[in-house]
């Protein structure tokens, strides 16, 4: 325990043992629905979803084993909901793109990740894209999820002369999940940590009393095997040499990055891991641990991992070192045991979690600076064309593209960093083709 404690100093950041598995637990079981959202969210573009659980237990726990042991960040590191979403409902169905192809594309971009993070590129990057396109990038992928989960629920339907209309609310189905959204969002109010977790959990207990779930018929099993999923992305890897595959792999890239750099920046400023020139402490080795968790996740056969806003709540109960990532790593190994309660989480179940989670991520609308046109209306467009479009990429895109137009008319392309101009072209070739 003295190698742990000396290890992880303990004694200098204020913290004991106790508080850190405490901290730890805490944090996984407040963003464990990944677990079941990811496989059933994948499955509907027919990913065999016990690989995909499996996949994502094991791209979790070895990114917050490294992120934890190495970087020593009390972060965890899972797929990201908006790059699942992106993933399922804007490339595979949206684009009509196999998830073989796909899952090549997350692979492609982790390995770029991986460059940019050992060679410091990383900086460049971050610099580029205006923190304001930043913040529309998260809004506009926060409303995506939150259609897409509306959609699932049955809550939202397709209308031939409205486009999208009011679903049957009197559905037994529709009825659960509406009874998901007010049971997650009453414990949310009431400052569960877990309140998402637990959601979920009362959903299907529903949803088995009342027929709609059928019961699971085991709930513990040997972990399930990943041969149908593993080894796919690296197969696939030559379908991504075109330009549409091109933009798909930009896009993860530009989710993950962000993704992690703004949730890194946002965990170390409440442990006081922040410089003063605003870099954070071992901000470097966190992101390398993310692309390799990102790697080894789609060879696996899951989606893009990314740093976990959920890590907050062991923070909250005083996690403030490593070891309570390790401790969750180790939770998520133990995870792989559970997989016959995939049968239970049904998209009735997971649709009023990806509500939940789609209206955090618009919190970034308070962020952007709306009085500025050059600013607002490309942020609007980036905002209001991912789900009009069903691509979190075409957005992207056309936002940035917007941007770059809009202050070269205002006559301030100087301030434009010659990466977005570069951008700028290739998404201007990419809709002209």
């Amino acid at each position: 325990m003295n190698f742990i404690s000396n290890y992880f100093e303990f004694e200098k950041k204020g913290t004991n043992l106790k508080t850190e598995i405490l901290g730890g637990a805490t944090t996984f079981l407040t963003m464990a629905y990944i677990l079941f959202v990811v496989p059933g969210v994948l499955s509907q573009v027919g990913m065999p979803k016990e690989s995909v659980f499996a996949a994502t237990a094991i791209a979790s726990a070895v990114g917050t084993f490294i992120i934890g042991a190495i970087a020593k960040f009390p972060m965890v590191l899972a797929p990201g909901m908006g790059l699942n979403a992106f993933f399922a409902f804007g490339v595979c169905m949206g684009m009509g793109i196999p998830w073989q192809s796909t899952i090549s594309a997350t692979l492609l971009s982790g390995i770029i990740f991986l460059i940019i993070s050992i060679t410091g590129l990383r900086e460049l990057v971050i610099k580029a894209i205006p923190n304001d396109m930043k913040y529309a990038v998260s809004a506009g992928i926060g409303l995506f999820i939150a259609f897409i989960g509306l959609k699932n629920a049955g809550i939202v339907v397709a209308n031939p002369a409205t486009f999208v209309a009011l679903g049957n609310l009197s559905d037994k189905s529709v009825l659960i999940s509406l009874f998901g959204l007010a049971v997650i969002s009453i414990l949310m109010v009431r400052g569960v940590n877990i309140a998402i977790f637990l959601g979920i959990i009362i959903t299907v207990i529903a949803g088995v009393v009342s027929g709609v779930v059928d019961a699971p018929t085991a709930i513990v099993s040997m972990p399930p095997s990943m041969a149908p999923t593993f080894g796919v992305a690296i197969a696939h890897l030559k379908d991504v040499l075109n330009p549409q595959m091109m933009l798909v792999v930009f896009t993860f890239l530009f989710m993950d990055f962000f993704d992690t750099a703004g949730t890194l920046v946002a965990v170390g400023s409440k442990i006081g891991l922040i410089r003063e020139d605003g870099t954070v402490e071992n901000g470097s080795k966190a992101l390398l641990a993310d692309s390799v968790a990102t790697c080894i996740g789609a060879i696996f056969g899951t989606t893009n991992t990314t740093s976990c806003m959920e890590s907050l709540s062991g923070i909250g109960l005083g996690a403030k070192t490593g070891f309570s990532s390790v401790v969750a790593s180790g939770l998520f190994i133990l995870s792989l045991f559970f997989s016959p309660l995939l049968s239970v989480v049904t998209t009735q179940v997971t649709a009023p979690a990806l509500v939940i989670v789609g209206s955090l991520l618009c919190m970034s609308f308070a962020e952007i600076d709306w009085s500025k046109s050059e600013v607002a209306i490309p942020a609007f467009l980036t905002i209001i064309l991912m789900p009009l479009t069903y691509s979190v990429g075409e957005g992207i895109a056309f936002g940035l593209l917007a941007y770059v137009v809009l202050m070269a008319c205002k006559g301030e392309i100087k301030k434009v960093h010659p990466v977005m101009c570069g951008l700028s072209v290739l998404f201007l070739v990419y809709f002209m083709i």
